[in-house]
């Protein structure tokens, strides 16, 4: 019966190991920020213009400066709050939002402090989608040739009893 066990065992380290190879590939989209500040006329934004694509982020941040400031967008798809000194505003361009984005400092905007946020859309490779559903179709295989391998191994290995 130990010789059963340990077949058993040793035959399911692989599986093991396929399983954790999947683990996370559901969102494997690359979070990432970028980051927008005041320049030093504070009038401005610091980069004016920026391109992200859909899924990463855009962060508004300014510590002690000498006039309040926002980032409102012009329909109100985001806005930071009222102006303030030190701002701390994340805001995340979820799959489908991709477009063109300005922004503006609401006191400031007559004096031009205004910034534009250009959204790609992502792109999925239909063979990155191919691969995927490859992946997700082995597992099931992998689980049917690994029971028939110990069940193979289980008949071999059982002890011959007389009768």
């Amino acid at each position: 019966m130990r010789q059963v066990i340990i077949v058993v065992l040793i035959s399911l380290v692989p599986l093991w190991t396929v399983e954790a190879s999947f683990l996370g590939t559901e969102n494997s989209i690359i979070q990432s920020e970028k980051v927008v500040t005041v320049d030093s006329t504070n009038f401005r934004f610091s980069p004016s213009e920026i391109t992200l694509n859909e899924g990463e982020s855009v962060r508004f941040f300014w510590s002690g400066e000498f006039l309040g400031h926002n980032a409102v967008e012009e329909n109100g798809f985001f806005d930071s709050g009222d102006p303030e000194t030190d701002v701390d505003y994340t805001f995340k361009f979820e799959i489908g939002t991709n477009g063109t984005y300005t922004y503006v400092c609401e006191p400031h905007e007559q004096m031009g402090m205004i910034g534009t946020i250009i959204v790609k859309p992502i792109i999925v490779d239909s063979e990155e989608e191919e691969e995927e559903e490859m992946k997700n179709e082995a597992i099931p295989g992998f689980l049917f040739y690994n029971v028939i391998l110990v069940l193979i191994l289980v008949l071999i290995i059982k002890p011959k009893r007389d009768v």
